[in-house]
Formats: C-alpha cells, structure tokens, sequence
C-alpha cells in the first residue's frame, strides 16, 4: 500500500535544537488540525553556516548562512515551510518568500555558563569567555573590558562541551534553547535584559512560507502567537533601518502590555569603547513603524563612521 504524501513538508537545519523547534511546529499542527504528527514530514537541510565551523560568521557572510539552502528549498517547492530560529532570518527576506507566522515567545534573555564564576562580574580578571555573537562580544567587553573573549562556535552541546573539557572559563547561550532541549540546569546566571538586551527575535520560532502558497499560510494561521508576531515585526524592522547583520553588534527587544508596545535598542562598537541605546513605545498597531524610526534614528546618533 503506498505512503499517503504528507500534508505539509517541514525544512529544518538538522542541529538537536532546530529539530526540537521543528518538532513544536509539528505538534502544534498536529494539535490544529486534528491529524496525526506524522502526517507531517520534517526534511532535514544542511545549512553553510552548519557547515562553517572553524571561524566567525560574520566574516563570510552573516545571518543568512543559516537559512540560505532552506529557502531555497522552499522556492523550488522541495518543503511546504521553514522552521527558522527567528534571530537567524535575514533581514529582508528573499522575494517571493515572507514570515508568515512565530509560535509563542520563550525566554529571550541570555545565560551567563561557567564552572568558574557565579556571574559575568565574578569572572577572575583576564578570563577567558568564548561567544560566537558580536553583540554577545560587545555586551561583555563593555561591562568588562579586562575580559579575553574569542569565538567559540557550535551547537549548544559542542559549546557546553568546550566548556566543560576548559577551552573557555565561560560562555553566553539564549536561555530559550537551554530551555527547549532540557539543559536550562546549565545556565549559572540569567542576564537582565535592562543589561545586557537581547538579539533581535531571540527566543521566537519563525516560520517562513512562499508568499503565493495560500494553502500552507492557512495552516500556519492556526498556530501564530500574534503578540510575538508583533514585537518580532517591530524587533525586525528596527533592524532593517539599521541594516542589520551579523557584522553589527546591536540588540533590540520589545514587549506588550495590552494594546501598547515598548521597545529598546542598541548598537555598540564590537570591542565596547562606545554603545549608544534608545527606547520607543506606541499603540501594537504601529510595530514596524517604531522600530524603525528607533533604527533610523540611533543610525543618526552613531554617524556614518560607527558600523565601519
């Protein structure tokens, strides 16, 4: 008897925390729809940014190394959708293709991991702290400029192993991915995000969907958690003014509180020497447009030279 062909095609990076995000998306189609998990497939895709693993990002490319072989699997029509880590999406997305929904928010804010320090500030003088974020980078060099800090690439359990064998005395994660694969008990200390905000989209789950593919954005429909599609679109937009990627150290998180969005910028030099920060509110409905003016403006504030 043949396989019945599956009701939507899930592309996915194959790291354990992107099949853990892409597994959620599956449940909660599951749970929508009423047919079984299997009913939709997860196809695996291996990204370049996966593939890279001896050197910065941010000097072959940025963000878009991770969603490159997705997408395009997603224009020929190979998967139905994307599973994204939202904070990993390019800041424009390809022509043809849009973020159609995010599942509920978990915990943006970073963990500080170490078997040496209780905190950031505990640190010995000189430590070494190893990230793979220039913003992570910049955040640390800022608060503390006697700190050694070197790329430390990897999935989360090759990070924490690097930990643990002493290749670094301590390292940054999104607390949201600790959480989603059971290894929250691995974070030392939760930075506040008054002090240390978070990347842009942290902690959200994007699903991406060709633009004309009406059928698979009904189904996604069921599943969007409109107040985190609206801080991620202000969040996003605040990056695009900026033109935003992996090259700039800078951070922006908003949040709602009934009908009212507050959001929070910045942009700092990656060494630290300088950060500038800004904050906006308005009403939910003018999302992009906050966090863009915010973006346009903190551009003004930093002049021309400080994303050289």
């Amino acid at each position: 008897m043949a396989q019945s062909a599956p009701l939507l095609r899930l592309g996915t990076r194959g790291s354990p925390l992107a099949l853990a995000q892409a597994n959620l998306v599956r449940a909660l189609l599951a749970r929508v729809t009423g047919a079984p998990e299997t009913a939709f497939e997860i196809v695996v895709i291996k990204t370049t940014g996966d593939a890279i693993q001896d050197r910065p990002l941010s000097e072959v490319g940025g963000k878009g190394l991770f969603t490159k072989e997705i997408e395009e699997a997603l224009l020929s029509s190979r998967i139905d959708l994307a599973v994204h880590s939202a904070k990993d999406m390019p800041t424009i997305s390809q022509p043809g293709l849009l973020l159609a929904a995010c599942l509920e928010r978990e915990d943006p804010r970073d963990a500080f991991i170490s078997l040496k320090a209780k905190s950031l500030a505990d640190l010995p003088h000189g430590a070494h702290l190893g990230t793979a974020s220039l913003r992570r980078q910049a955040l640390v060099k800022k608060a503390r400029p006697d700190l050694v800090v070197s790329p430390l690439r990897g999935n989360v359990q090759t990070r924490l192993r690097k930990l643990e064998s002493g290749e670094v005395d301590a390292t940054l994660l999104a607390i949201a991915g600790l959480n989603r694969l059971g290894l929250a008990q691995h974070a030392t200390h939760i930075m506040p995000v008054e002090t240390f905000v978070p990347a842009v989209a942290q902690g959200a789950i994007g699903i991406e969907t060709r633009g004309d593919d009406n059928r698979t954005r009904q189904f996604v429909a069921q599943i969007n958690h409109a107040p985190t599609f609206i801080a991620v679109a202000c969040e996003r937009a605040f990056l695009t003014a900026l033109d935003g990627s992996c090259k700039t150290p800078l951070a922006g998180h908003a949040t709602l509180s009934g009908d009212t969005l507050h959001f929070r910028g910045l942009i700092a030099r990656p060494d630290g020497s300088a950060a500038h920060d800004i904050a906006g509110n308005g009403h939910i409905r003018d999302a992009v447009r906050i966090g863009d003016e915010a973006g346009r403006e903190l551009k003004k504030i930093g002049g021309p030279d400080f994303f050289d």
